[in-house]
């Protein structure tokens, strides 16, 4: 997977398309993020770059209430290639 920024889109509208937002704070995140599970919300630290912050959104998607067949076929085929790198590692 590379690291830019359209990946970094494409990964952000898989958790859109399931109703997530996604935020950009300053905080004390010990992992780098924060899910607020009840509203839907990641916060991700600001100061990743965009390699961090792929990263982060991968390592968040097995824990986040994502229904398949809602995404776009855009969404689906980028979905599994990030499911199946997370299983990779």
């Amino acid at each position: 997977m590379k690291y830019t920024q359209h990946t970094l889109d494409k990964i952000e509208r898989i958790a859109e398309e399931a109703g997530y937002i996604i935020r950009y704070e300053r905080g004390n995140f010990q992992s780098g993020y924060c899910i607020l599970q009840a509203k839907k919300v990641i916060v991700l630290n600001k100061f990743f770059q965009t390699e961090g912050r792929i990263n982060t959104l991968v390592d968040l998607m097995p824990q986040l209430d994502i229904n398949f067949d809602a995404l776009t076929h855009e969404s689906q085929k980028m979905y599994e290639e990030v499911m199946s790198a997370e299983a990779r590692s």
